[in-house]
Formats: C-alpha cells, structure tokens, sequence
C-alpha cells in the first residue's frame, strides 16, 4: 500500500534525475509580495487596455447578410435553379479568431471569440433572453453557472460516478481555473458538489489544469494533474482524497512535496501537461505518459513510477509524429478484439489492441489511433501508418475536444467524456451567465466489422431513461428535391433513431466518378448530386428560415462502389450574426449489408448525430432566434437530384436530467 499520508516523507527539493538544472520553487526569487504588487499593477492596466479594445471590438461586429424566408428547401433568393438550397445566410462575413485566450499561458485556444467582418458598420446580434434561456442544455452536464472546458478526472467509486472539470467560478470565460465536481449514480442525473481543488499552491497560482485518476488494485485512489506555477511552468502534481471512506470524496489532500515531476530538458516549460491515467507493467511499476511538442513534432512523453512521487523517465517515447504539434490530453487505452466490453486501463495480450488519443493544440480537435504497444520499449506502432497519431482518425468531426475516458469497472465498459464548447460569440456567453457543455457519455469498442480499422462510440445506455412517448414513421417516400414535415409534439429535446434507403433504380444508373466529396468544402446540404444529399432537417422553424441539416451524401466511385459521407450543416441554423456557421463530417464506412442508419440527440442548442452504429460522430452547437420552444420543428429531406429515398424513424421526446446541487439526504 503506498503511503499518501501528508506526514509522509518526501525531498525538500524534488528534481528530474535526468534534468541537471531542474525547475525549482525559488524562496528568495523573483515573486516576493513587493515585486508582486508592482507586476499586478502592470497587468492590472494592461488588462483595463485590452478590455477595452475588447469591448469596442465587440460594438464593432455584426454581418448584413442575407436572409431568406423561403418556406421551402426548394427556394432562396437569386436562385436559377428552384430546388437548390440557399447556400448560407451569412456568406459575406469571414470568420476568425481574435484576442487569443490561453494561448499566452500555455494551453490551446479555450475561447470561440469570432467575428465577422463586413465593410459597413455593425453590431452584436441583438439576443432577447428568452433565446438565450432557451440554449440551456436539459439533459447535457453543464454547470450552475460560469465557464467549464477539459473533463478531468472520471471515475466509479462506491456506487458513485465522479467527473471533475476545468471551471472558472468567476465568469463565463476562461481563466482562474480550479476543478469542478460532480457525482451521478448513472452518468445522467448529475448532483453539483463543492470545487474539489482550488489554485491554493505556488506550483497552481495560475491553474488546476487537467489531470486523470487511477485507482489501485487496494482501492486507493491517484489524481495526478497539471499546475501552472506562479512562474507559468507547467508541471505535474500529486492529490489524494482526505478521507477514501467519503463515496462522495468532498476533500483532497495535495502532496507536501509537490511537485513531482518538471518539464524535461529541452522542453519547453508551457508544453508539458495533462498526464494520463496510470497502467501497471509486468515489473510491477505504474506508467503514465504526458503530452508535449518539440519544435512541431508532437510527442507523448512515458513515465514509469512506484509510489506516484518519484519517476523515471523511460528513454523511448510513447509516440512521435512531425508536423502535429502540442499534443496534449493524451489518453491511451486498450480494447478488445473480440469482445464488446471494455478492458482496464493495464490490459495487454494478444486479444488486444491499444488507443492513442490526442489533443491537438493548433487545430483544437482530437484525433485518434489504434495499433500495437510494446511494453519493453515503451513505444506505439499504428495499424496504419496513414492514421497516424494526430493525422487521420478523429472521435468527433465536429465540436469535441480535450476528451477522457475512464475505465468504468462497475459495468465492463470504457466511457468517454469530450468538452462540446461554444460556436456563439463571447459577448452572447457572457450576456448569458455560461459557456460550453459536455457530451452525453460514450461506449467506446472496437469495430470488428471493418477488421478493428476504427472504434464505435454511442451514448450510453443510461440516456435513454430520460425517454419519454415516443413517435414511429415507416417507409415514408422523400423523392428527389422535397421536404417532408414530420408531426411530433415537440423538437427541443428528441432522441432519433432512423434507417435510410436508396431505391436501386437510382443506384443503377448513376455514373462512377472520381470526384471527392469534402462536408466541409463541398457546398453542404446545398450541394445536390445524384444519391445526395438527404437526411432530417433539425431545429428548423416552419418557414424554414433556419434549419441544421444532418445528412449522408453519398457517390459511386470508380470501383463502382458508394463511398458515402456523413455531414451536419450548420450554414442557416440561425439568422443571428454572431454565430460561428460551419459545415462539418467526414467519411463513414458502410458495408455492402447495411442500411444507412443514424441517431441524433437534440438538446437545446447541441445536436450529437452519430451515424453507421458510431462510426463517425458529430456534435455541433446550434443558434437559433425562430426555431424554438414550440417553434422548433423536424423534417425529412431529400435535395438528391436522382434518388428517391424511404425513411424509417423512431422519435422519443426526452425528459430533463434535473441537473442541481446535491442536498446530504440524496447520499444513501
């Protein structure tokens, strides 16, 4: 059993043995209280200056674009062809980030600050708060208030889910990050808890970054996680609960010799951060890895450890890749070939395979591969070398970024958590009192259909306690170019099920052509080709004036096979000018047996669609300013220009998680 005791003994100057000039805490160095005060003084202007640029930047941002009120897919403005959807509604505007926030203290971009830019003068979106009520999310975790960002930390102990998150109990922007809590008995129905640990400790003055749990053979539970010291190092720090007892684990203790492990040599002291979950080798000794770059190559960094204070440093890399960046919020984990259940984080053999995940810092999305790990070497080696750590497969082509997973051993299976953020502008977050979401918990397995070439996630199984009276519609005929109102009572809050079909006339006579389809590059859903695109037309209002298309499009390549995409459209979700409208999917394996399926949650303002049982998945964020409460509808589309599609669906209302602080009479 290791001693966590906070009278343990531990050095008086903890360094890397394999670092000659370690990064130290300095006594008498340059952050005495004197020299403090004179710096927060320039800061303090500095920030009065930068605030005010801020503000008048925000006056300065609106887009005249365009609007249709066509009541029909089929018309929009200057249209010479009367069944092509309206491209955008704000098509003149060019979106980019401004005022970069995290980036200076050492982590990615954490804010979605966008703005247009038109010639003439503009404004902010004039956003009523009944629009903005409506956004809150019913059955997604979110906080009370403020902003949150990276899931840190999930578990399962004594019949409690834990999940802990960056959060800034100040504002609804990044910054002054401590760690949010949260515990659920399954994974939906979450109680607010006090903030677990706060930036108390000169090695996190500048924040409670990510971090993950392990929990030991003996119960005892670890929480490594990353401090930005009072100098902006970052580096990686031990926690403990104060009483294991406590299902609910209120109070945690920090390591008196923190901290335990400084950015190597040659490493840059902002690019080493968020260590994962520990897994046992067959010496016996617990391995993490950390994320971190050098130069542009992304690299993940391998630890082994025995009491979780001291480490060595193993002289291999978990993985490298050129080009990629800081990769941070590394996960590694194995899955099952033959098996559907999950497998704890130190599983190995020839029945497995293992996961690298990362973060990447400059694109902000999370790419994963799947390949061999040697132990011995402590090395990484892909499947395929095409999808590569950080440049091919992704979870999510959509909103998803810094995700965890966690091994739950309470059910066999592996859950995943990803941090949904804002597409709005800061001013509407801020206006609003919150920002950003987290997704609906995930299964992750291996595909054995496609031979282990991709993972499946779905949300789960809990999700669907929150359903409600459910609406069935079978092999309803879209023809090309139409759009077919389904009636159901209300499409805020909806969980769908549905199985699509191409009639094989169409199939037949379409030709082979060597032409890619990109979702994001190809026009959307007003892009019309033979066998796409068609899908549901998601929180549209009845004149559709705004709606969010999620939809196959699919081509017969050269082969003479379909190569069919999976896309969601966010170009004319909204009519508000602040709001970040992009088109977003990829390709979806299909196999020659299976009908073109999909599920979609609609939450207020998220929509997670996930098609082919979970092999590619999109969360998006959705704006509306007509589409909602009783205004919301939901429709059948079909903007192919040769296919005739029947449709299959199954539509559940969903109930609220009641998400709220937890009460002690709610422990037993």
């Amino acid at each position: 059993m290791l001693n966590l005791s906070p009278n343990a003994s531990f050095p008086s100057s903890f360094h890397d043995p394999q670092d000659p000039t370690p990064y130290v805490q300095l006594p008498n160095g340059p952050h005495p209280r004197k020299q403090m005060k004179g710096l927060l003084v320039l800061l303090c202007g500095f920030l009065l200056l930068v605030s005010l640029v801020a503000y008048n930047g925000y006056r300065a941002s609106n887009v005249n674009g365009h609007v249709s009120s066509s009541s029909s897919l089929n018309e929009g403005p200057n249209n010479n062809n009367p069944r092509e959807v309206p491209s955008s509604s704000s098509s003149s505007s060019t979106w980019h980030p401004v005022s970069s926030r995290g980036v200076s203290a050492g982590v990615s971009e954490k804010s979605n600050r966008l703005f247009s830019s038109n010639n003439g003068g503009s404004k902010n979106y004039p956003w009523s708060n009944s629009m903005l009520s409506w956004q809150r999310t019913a059955y997604h975790f979110q906080p009370e208030k403020n902003w949150m960002n990276d899931p840190n930390g999930p578990m399962y102990y004594k019949g409690w889910y834990h999940f802990f998150y960056q959060y800034n109990p100040n504002a609804a922007v990044w910054g002054d990050i401590v760690w949010g809590h949260a515990v659920s008995r399954d994974l939906i129905h979450w109680l607010h808890l006090p903030i677990a640990m706060v930036n108390d400790q000169w090695y996190d003055k500048n924040g409670v970054w990510s971090g993950s749990a392990t929990i030991l053979p003996d119960g005892q539970i670890i929480m490594l996680y990353t401090g930005s010291t009072n100098e902006s190092v970052q580096v990686q720090n031990l926690a403990y609960p104060a009483d294991p007892s406590d299902p609910l684990l209120m109070d945690w203790i920090k390591y008196p010799g923190n901290p335990v492990l400084f950015p190597p040599p040659g490493i840059g002291y902002k690019d080493f951060r968020d260590p994962t979950t520990a897994w046992l080798t067959t010496e016996g000794k617990w391995r993490i890895t950390i994320g971190s770059k050098l130069n542009k190559t992304g690299i993940a960094f391998v630890y082994d450890t025995e009491d979780f204070k001291t480490y060595e440093r193993k002289k291999g890399i978990l993985r490298a890749v050129p080009g990629t960046g800081m990769w941070e919020c590394v996960d590694f984990y194995p899955v099952s070939k033959i098996a559907e259940n999950g497998l704890n984080t130190s599983s190995n053999g020839a029945e497995v395979k293992h996961v690298v995940k990362v973060s990447l810092d400059d694109d902000r999305h999370d790419y994963y591969s799947i390949g061999s790990y040697d132990e011995k070497k402590a090395h990484f080696i892909p499947d395929d070398a095409k999808n590569d750590v950080g440049i091919g497969l992704r979870y999510d082509y959509g909103i998803f970024y810094a995700s965890k997973t966690f091994y739950d051993q309470s059910k066999g299976r592996r859950v995943l958590w990803g941090w949904i953020g804002e597409s709005d502008s800061e001013y509407a977050d801020v206006t609003k009192g919150w920002a950003s979401v987290q997704s609906i918990p995930r299964t992750i397995t291996l595909d054995k259909k496609t031979a282990g070439s991709n993972l499946l996630q779905w949300p789960v199984a809990e999700v669907e306690s929150l359903r409600l009276r459910s609406d069935e519609f079978k092999n309803l005929k879209a023809k090309p170019g139409s759009v077919v109102s389904l009636d159901i009572e209300s499409a805020t809050q909806l969980d769908i099920v549905a199985e699509f079909e191409i009639n094989k006339e169409a199939l037949e006579k379409t030709n082979e052509t060597n032409v890619e389809y990109q979702c994001s590059t190809s026009g959307g859903a007003a892009k019309r080709g033979a066998l796409g695109p068609f899908g549901l037309l998601v929180l549209a209002d009845e004149g559709l004036s705004e709606y969010t298309p999620v939809y196959f499009y699919a081509i017969k390549g050269s082969d003479g096979h379909l190569k069919t995409s999976f896309c969601s459209d966010q170009s004319r979700s909204s009519l508000a000018t602040d709001v970040n409208k992009q088109i977003f999917g990829s390709f979806v394996p299909v196999l020659e047996s299976e009908k073109l399926s999909i599920r979609i949650l609609v939450d207020h303002s998220i929509v997670e669609s996930f098609a082919q049982g979970g092999r590619t998945c999109i969360a998006s964020r959705v704006y509306p300013t007509r589409a909602i409460y009783g205004a919301a509808r939901l429709y059948l589309f079909n903007n192919a220009t040769e296919a005739t599609v029947t449709a299959s669906l199954k539509i559940w209302q969903m109930n609220s998680a009641f998400i709220r602080p937890f009460h002690p009479d709610q422990k037993s």
